[in-house]
């Protein structure tokens, strides 16, 4: 099954733009559109610039000049892609998502920044429905996590800022909360992706098979810049939740509720029929399967088990704010 996609990204971390090599050309996916946050015309002339490398000229790309006088593109797309002229969008970022919709019904929709542009969408545009939004995003912690699927780094906590929710945490919360307008909820959260990386093991794993699509060999071609300034790799937050939206099977899950606390940082209670998922364990094999065009799936969705000896401690600790 091919899967229409929209994608939401930002371009401060290289994250994004390999996620949009990755999803440009892959087997498994038809890229609808591209909507761009926070919206600069130099990001919107980097998107353009990779879609041409790969012969997508065809995908429409949104966005928003949110008039920064910042071009919000980091130094590493410089020296991997250049620097291309800045450029218009096609339509304002919610625009294009509702019309890929109107045409795409079952569209899927993938976040990969801060969620100003879906909750535009939410805003602006009440006809809108997404059958399934799959979020690199949220946190979920020891009262969700079996023991054997906690990163040390995250051992004994039960909420963590992340940065694409707390980078637009009215916007997160409404999609949170948004019942009937979203059909599935699919988070890639923090608590799995901080243990997908991209080292030199995977890039050399990656070699052979690079050219197997367009969007695959341009992203080995930024890893080997990457690679050669940070020795150690690069989290691969974005591609996981895009190998996620390509294979569900790739994650285990558990259905939540995703709760804050005073601070703002962010968690999850079980919470059986929410319609929201998170991820609480990761297949790596069949990540690398699917990062590389071999297999797909479909939406996941299958709750494990969770502990259920942490939940009071989380939920004096968490509450859900809606404003």
């Amino acid at each position: 099954m091919t899967l229409d996609l929209i994608f939401d990204l930002e371009t401060q971390d290289p994250d994004d733009v390999l996620t949009l090599c990755l999803v440009a050309t892959h087997p498994a996916v038809r890229l609808r559109a591209v909507t761009v946050t926070p919206g600069s015309p130099a990001q919107v002339g980097l998107v353009r610039r990779v879609l041409g490398r790969l012969g997508r000229d065809d995908v429409p790309v949104g966005a928003c000049d949110p008039g920064t006088g910042k071009d919000h593109v980091s130094a590493f797309h410089h020296r991997w892609l250049g620097t291309p002229a800045p450029a218009p969008a096609d339509a304002g970022p919610a625009e294009l998502t509702a019309r890929t919709l109107r045409d795409h019904p079952e569209a899927v929709l993938l976040t990969g920044g801060p969620l100003h542009n879906l909750g535009r969408l939410l805003d602006g545009h009440p006809e809108a429905r997404l059958s399934r939004w799959v979020a690199q995003g949220g946190f979920a912690g020891d009262n969700v996590v079996a023991p054997e699927h906690r990163l040390p780094k995250f051992d004994g906590r039960l909420t963590c800022p992340t940065f694409n929710f707390n980078g637009a945490p009215r916007a997160a919360r409404l999609a949170l909360s948004s019942g009937g307008r979203i059909g599935r909820r699919e988070l890639v959260s923090k608590n799995v992706t901080h243990g997908v990386v991209y080292d030199r093991r995977f890039h050399e794993r990656l070699r052979p098979l690079r050219d197997r699509s367009a969007g695959l060999a341009l992203l080995f071609e930024g890893m080997e810049h990457y690679l050669r300034r940070k020795p150690g790799g690069k989290l691969l937050h974005d591609p996981t939740a895009a190998c996620v939206a390509v294979d569900g099977a790739v994650a285990a899950w558990a259905e939540v509720e995703m709760v804050q606390d005073g601070s703002g940082a962010w968690g999850a209670l079980p919470a059986a029929g929410s319609g929201t998922f998170i991820t609480v364990g990761i297949d790596h094999e069949r990540l690398f399967r699917v990062f590389t065009g071999e297999t797909a799936g479909g939406p996941g969705g299958r709750a494990q088990g969770s502990s259920p000896s942490c939940l009071p401690d989380v939920r004096r600790a968490c509450r859900l704010r809606h404003s």
